[in-house]
């Protein structure tokens, strides 16, 4: 008898190690369009052949699980009436349910009515475990929306659909002042900053890099063009310019300052937002600096560590000069 319920147990054992490994695969199966047999195996510490025997369990159950032969092939769930019920770990269910809470702040008109019915029909599918988690979330939090303008949710898909297909744009723009024209850009990408949404984009006709508040954009019918070939981010780090153009945004005084040491040293020294760097050879390197006065300027300058030259205003060059006759003083005492 105990060798009886010894087996029963591996038994058991073995069922509940098949069964937590199908719900793995399952997983697997839904986080990506395709997946190779030695993905799989690999992932779930298997071979290759007990892959092949859990794709058939599955099919078993009823689910579409289609193979193709091939360097290129692989597995991948197939569409049918019956698919498998949604498989999210406890990591996953929280940044599904953060951003569903999040989205009704994101300044979209109709995300704050979709976001509650999209939590509805994600607790359905969930385990009771992680469905409390997700209610918790859902309860204990109180997004604050950002303060800007509400911007339509057919802009937004309009504009990130244009941006992924390397697709043109033409469209009508009012800026701060409220004066319109139109543009015809290559759109990059869109950045949530401060509650606005903004498109990145390459404006032909300024011949430039420009940043657009996304609210302020009217899309005509035929808004989406042809195709072009993407060009790299302006300075090759796309957050740091979004983030230079919204804090020169803001400035009241704002110089050109050449530094006299190199690119990468400066940037190192730079607070986040201050914009882009500009190498002018190995030795030397530009930036946008800008601030409330000049004085305050003046005394930011003063903190670089590395001799600079300026372009002007004459309002900045003289508030250095009293900053550096002042510093000079102190240090003769």
């Amino acid at each position: 008898m105990r060798n009886n319920a010894f087996r029963m147990r591996c038994d058991h054992g073995r069922m509940l190690a098949t069964s937590d490994r199908l719900l793995r695969l399952l997983a697997l199966l839904q986080s990506r369009p395709r997946w190779s047999g030695p993905e799989l195996a690999a992932r779930l510490g298997v071979t290759t052949r007990t892959i092949r025997n859990d794709v058939e369990r599955i099919r078993r159950l009823g689910y579409p699980v289609h193979a193709e032969p091939g360097p290129g092939g692989g597995y991948h769930l197939g569409a049918g009436t019956e698919l498998p019920p949604l498989l999210l770990d406890d990591g996953e269910a929280v940044a599904v349910t953060l951003g569903l809470r999040l989205a009704a702040a994101a300044g979209v008109t109709g995300l704050d009515d979709a976001s509650p019915r999209a939590l509805a029909k994600l607790e359905q599918v969930l385990p009771s475990r992680l469905r409390e988690r997700a209610a918790a979330i859902e309860t204990a939090t109180v997004p604050l929306g950002g303060g800007g303008p509400a911007l339509p949710a057919e802009v937004l898909t309009r504009v990130a659909g244009a941006c992924r297909d390397h697709r043109r744009l033409r469209f009508d723009y009012r800026d701060h002042e409220g004066d319109a024209t139109t543009r015809t850009v290559e759109p990059h990408r869109l950045v949530l900053a401060r509650g606005r949404w903004y498109l990145v984009a390459w404006d032909g006709g300024r011949d430039g890099w420009r940043t657009f508040r996304a609210d302020r954009i009217d899309l005509p019918a035929n808004a989406v063009g042809d195709r072009f070939t993407p060009r790299d981010p302006p300075g090759g780090d796309l957050a740091a310019y979004v983030q230079g153009g919204l804090a020169q945004a803001t400035w009241r005084v704002r110089t050109r300052v050449v530094v006299h040491a190199p690119a990468a040293w400066l940037a190192a020294r730079l607070p986040a937002g201050t914009g882009l760097v500009e190498a002018l050879d190995d030795q030397r390197s530009a930036f946008e600096a800008g601030a409330e006065t000049p004085e305050v300027l003046a005394g930011y300058l003063a903190l670089l560590g590395a001799d600079f030259e300026l372009a002007g205003p004459p309002e900045v060059v003289q508030a250095v000069r009293e900053v550096g006759a002042r510093l000079t003083r102190a240090a003769n005492t």
